[in-house]
Order: C-alpha cells, then sequence, then structure tokens
C-alpha cells in the first residue's frame, strides 16, 4: 500500500472532512502535514475584520501533525508567510510514496518542489477566465508544474488552466471540489432554526435572496443590493450573511430605501450555516475577476436544494451552474448583466421549482468525497508507477 504524505497551509472546513472520510472509507495510508495552525486557533481573518476560529472539528479521524511555522508574520497572504524548515526532515522522516501538495506560491511550497523526498501530485483550484497570463507567468509556471509526476483538476475552469501551462492530459486527474454533504441537510434541527431566523428578521412570507460569505468588493455585494433595490421584489428579500470592509456602506445603502426588505446577519461559523441555506430560495455569488477560484458556497447550497446565481467569472460555474437548467448565469463585464439575471430567476421562481431543484440536485450528487478520492488514487498510482 502506498503511503501518502498530504502537504496543506492549515486546516479548513473543507479539506479536514474530506481526510476523515478517507480515513473512515478508504485504506489509503496516509498523514496530513499542516504548515499554519489558522482555522483551529483563534486568529483575526484581515477580511472578516475580527477574531475567529471554525467550531467544528477539523483535527479528527485522520493522522496529522503541525510542522513548525518560523515565519514573523505566518499566514498565507504573503510568500514568507509559511516559512517551515522542519517540513523536509519530518517528510523524510514519515518515509512517503508520494507527496500531495496544495498550491505553490509560499517559502515551504516552492522548497518542497525544490528538493521532494518522493514524487509530486499537485492540487489547486486557479483558473484563467477572463485573463491571459504573461509570458513570464507561463515560463515560471510551465518549470514548475512539470515536476509534479501527476495533478489533480477541480473542475473545467481549473483543467483548462493546466493545459494553458504544459500539463498533459495523461497526467491530469479529476478530483472535484466537494463538501461534506452530510452536514448540509434539511433535518428538523436545521429547519427550525431557519424558522427562528425568518422570525428575527421579520420577512413574513417573502422568499429570500442570499448572500453568504465576505463583504469585500471583489465579490460585488453592492452590485447585487443596487440590481435588487431596482427591481424591489414586494415578494422577496434580500438577506446578507457576513462581514468586511463594505457592510457599513451596504446597510447605509439599504437604509435608503426601507421598501425594499435587506436584511443583514452577522457572520456565521460553520455549525450556523445550514440554516442559512434553508432560508433560502435562491443564493447569489455574484465574484469577478480571479478572485472566486470556485466558489464552495454554491455546493453547500446545492446540497440543500437551493438553486444559485452566479457570474461568469466563478470557477464552478461550468461545472455546476447551467443558465436555465440548475440555475442562473450573468457576464460579469456586463453592468446590466446582474440586474437581467435577477429579474429571470426570480420570475423563475414564482412557478413550480421541483424540475430545477431535480436537476441541481442530480447535478451536485456527482461532486463527492468518494469521486475527489478516486482522483486522488488515480494520480497517486501514476506517481507511484515509476518510482523507486
Amino acid at each position: 500500500m502506498s503511503r501518502l504524505a498530504i502537504v496543506l497551509s492549515h486546516p479548513t472546513q473543507y479539506y479536514s472532512p474530506w481526510f476523515r472520510w478517507m480515513g473512515t472509507h478508504t485504506r489509503l495510508d496516509f498523514q496530513v502535514f499542516y504548515l499554519w495552525e489558522f482555522g483551529v486557533t483563534e486568529q483575526r481573518d484581515p477580511q472578516f475584520g475580527h477574531r475567529f476560529k471554525w467550531d467544528v472539528d477539523l483535527l479528527s479521524g485522520y493522522d496529522h501533525e503541525f510542522v513548525p511555522n518560523t515565519a514573523r508574520d505566518p499566514g498565507t497572504h504573503h510568500f514568507g508567510g509559511l516559512r517551515n524548515p522542519a517540513l523536509g526532515e519530518r517528510l523524510r522522516d514519515w518515509h512517503p510514496d508520494a507527496v500531495l501538495l496544495f498550491g505553490y506560491a509560499w517559502r515551504s511550497h516552492l522548497d518542497l518542489i525544490r528538493h521532494p523526498p518522493a514524487p509530486l501530485i499537485f492540487r489547486g483550484d486557479s483558473h484563467l477566465i477572463g485573463h491571459s497570463p504573461s509570458w513570464l507567468k507561463r515560463c515560471v509556471l510551465r518549470r514548475i508544474l512539470a515536476r509534479f509526476a501527476a495533478v489533480t483538476y477541480v473542475g473545467q475552469a481549473n483543467r483548462d488552466y493546466f493545459r494553458t501551462f504544459g500539463v498533459p492530459d495523461n497526467r491530469l486527474h479529476f478530483a472535484p471540489h466537494c463538501v461534506d454533504a452530510d452536514r448540509f441537510v434539511r433535518d428538523e434541527a436545521c429547519q427550525l432554526a431557519a424558522a427562528r431566523l425568518r422570525e428575527e428578521l421579520a420577512i413574513g412570507n417573502r422568499k429570500v435572496v442570499l448572500y453568504a460569505g465576505k463583504l469585500v468588493s471583489a465579490k460585488q455585494p453592492g452590485a447585487l443590493l443596487e440590481a435588487f433595490r431596482r427591481l424591489a421584489p414586494a415578494d422577496f428579500a434580500l438577506v446578507f450573511v457576513g462581514e468586511g470592509p463594505e457592510r457599513t456602506a451596504l446597510e447605509a445603502r439599504a437604509a435608503q430605501h426601507p421598501g425594499c426588505a435587506v436584511r443583514f446577519l452577522p457572520f456565521a461559523n460553520q455549525s450556523e450555516m445550514p440554516s442559512r441555506y434553508a432560508l433560502a430560495d435562491l443564493f447569489v455569488l455574484p465574484s469577478r475577476g480571479l478572485y472566486e477560484t470556485w466558489g464552495l458556497a454554491v455546493n453547500e447550497a446545492m446540497h440543500l436544494g437551493v438553486p444559485c446565481l452566479v457570474s461568469d467569472r466563478v470557477g464552478c460555474q461550468r461545472d455546476l451552474v447551467t443558465d436555465g437548467e440548475t440555475g442562473w448565469v450573468f457576464p460579469a463585464t456586463d453592468p446590466a448583466g446582474l440586474e437581467a439575471a435577477l429579474r429571470r430567476a426570480l420570475d423563475g421562481l414564482r412557478g413550480d421549482t421541483q424540475p430545477l431543484r431535480l436537476r441541481l440536485a442530480a447535478r451536485i450528487g456527482g461532486y463527492t468525497y468518494a469521486q475527489a478520492t478516486r482522483g486522488l488514487q488515480s494520480a497517486l498510482d501514476q506517481a507511484t508507477a515509476h518510482s523507486p
């Protein structure tokens, strides 16, 4: 049985449940090497603007260790934020047959790429939607990615990214982005919590358009507010969940139009998110640029049967949200596109939504830990096939 070392910046609410699933459902011999303690110790997130740690279990059910990080300013927000001089020695002591590396843009990652203790497998989720890489970036990333024996891709836009930088199809393995579907179900507790939120927000019987995430300009919450305000649907409320630098301005603009039902809820930790999605009839992720490499909130919403409206710059769009079939899509470069798509979505939600919900359930049903693990195993088999 091959031994797989997994190197990841820090525990996350998306990957830790996958590792736990693999520990329970497979015979894979693996250990995770974390380079930073964000998420399991209380720290400040500069975009949320306050200190927190995730309130779900991120560490049980699989073998892991934290490699000491000696960076003066630890974090993933700059190249030197992950500086782990002992990483190479820790990996060699564990004797892996292959190493799965998440990302390349930090000091410790490049050190590992230069001096790997075993064949490397790469996982990242970047895309090039609406962006053409410079000649220098093409050269650098071609050299970096050529050092990996296998590469996993999370979706179509991510696959195109790797192809652009010279990764051949025979080294690409589909391991989709997915979430812990068992947590995002409409059980009784979730429904009761959603009903309490509805009462707290005083929105009556209105249907709900939901935005949940960091309130930052790249995600365009302001554009969503303006589109909703112009449509002014009496039978819908717009609910923002989250914190960030845009919140004060959003609240001020909403207060100028009291006839529109716009409500705000604070940052919700992971255990609270299912009830937020259960409150919604439509989830909107209007991000632009390269910021939204995938958008795992779309997976979460779809598992709860909530259709989504996204921009065509959201990384998961080609995989999960087909306009008029499993949700609605608007061109991020069209100033009027969001409003037009929102109008179509609201009109659609006023009718029979059962066919839509059946289609989106079928679509999200293929984005599971089992499918991601099959792709990872395929990459591992390739990486170890010709190793000494």
